[in-house]
């Protein structure tokens, strides 16, 4: 998959929404171990997906990285439960979609914040990312970074593991001051260090920004790098109802703001948190109209 040619054929390329959010509204398993105990409604979302006309899925991956594995305290066995999640994508996407392996982040803080070191996370995220290569990925997302410190090595070592596209998005809280992360770092900083790295994609994901402002931070990314700019926000801001977290934006206003994104230079787009399959749908009417 040449994704440079991919993107010069297709003006946007279109990924998917959210799946944890999803389980969760029907008070589902979110964490991974469901593409064992119920890979039914994991199917179920790729296939509507697959069907509202996105490029790409994303397997159900997220927190199956062996750091987060444990620390959660989950019974699963993290080659096994990474395989069923890929071959659940690729079953849905059935040559008509690419399928790229999700790695999110541990969950856990390096030195000397936390207790892990850099060597400890890369073998962490090399062991997952050659499993999710093994079961035939088109490419990996690193997703939802918010230290630049682990989003480097995630791309180090998924990169010592294939020449597959490698994209990597990060979550911001911030837009003013050069776009900032949770742990302080800015866009600029972030496109220096990720394109040097050897991502075929920067971009941002999840976070407290709302789609418009997430055009604002593909306004800065465009200006700090050349490579290609994936987006995916939220259902807008979250609330806190109760003990649960909501989105209420919907799926028009939510088009429109990702529209806002690929005017700022966005030209991979797709969905988070809260994001179901009206919200795709409505971003595939609106970035392709002549569909």
């Amino acid at each position: 998959m040449d994704l440079q040619k991919l993107l010069a054929e297709k003006k946007v390329f279109i990924f998917d929404g959210a799946i944890g959010t999803e389980l969760a509204r029907r008070g589902l398993e979110t964490s991974g171990t469901i593409n064992l105990t119920n890979p039914g409604y994991v199917a179920e979302f790729h296939r509507a997906y697959a069907m509202a006309g996105v490029d790409a899925l994303t397997t159900n991956t997220f927190t199956m990285n062996r750091i987060s594995i444990e620390s959660k305290g989950l019974n699963a066995d993290l080659r096994e439960h990474n395989l069923s999640a890929t071959r659940l994508a690729k079953e849905a996407a059935d040559g008509n979609q690419y399928v790229f392996g999700d790695i999110g982040p541990t969950g856990k803080l390096l030195k000397p914040y936390g207790t892990y070191s850099e060597e400890q996370f890369y073998e962490n995220f090399k062991e997952q990312a050659l499993v999710l290569v093994e079961g035939g990925v088109d490419g990996l997302l690193i997703e939802t970074m918010t230290d630049l410190r682990e989003a480097a090595c995630a791309l180090k070592a998924a990169r010592e593991v294939t020449d597959l596209p490698i994209i990597v998005t990060f979550s911001f809280a911030l837009t003013d001051k050069g776009g900032r992360t949770i742990m302080g770092s800015t866009v600029a900083e972030i496109a220096g260090v990720i394109e040097k790295a050897g991502a075929d994609a920067v971009g941002a994901n999840c976070g407290e920004l709302s789609p418009e402002e997430m055009a604002e931070i593909a306004a800065l990314y465009k200006k700090h790098s050349s490579l290609p700019i994936l987006i995916q926000p939220n259902a807008g801001k979250p609330e806190l109802v109760g003990e649960q977290t909501v989105y209420n934006m919907t799926p028009e206003d939510f088009a429109e703001g990702v529209m806002k994104c690929i005017d700022s230079g966005a030209n991979l787009v797709g969905g988070c948190c809260g994001t179901t399959l009206e919200h795709l749908k409505a971003v595939v009417s609106k970035a392709r109209p002549e569909r």
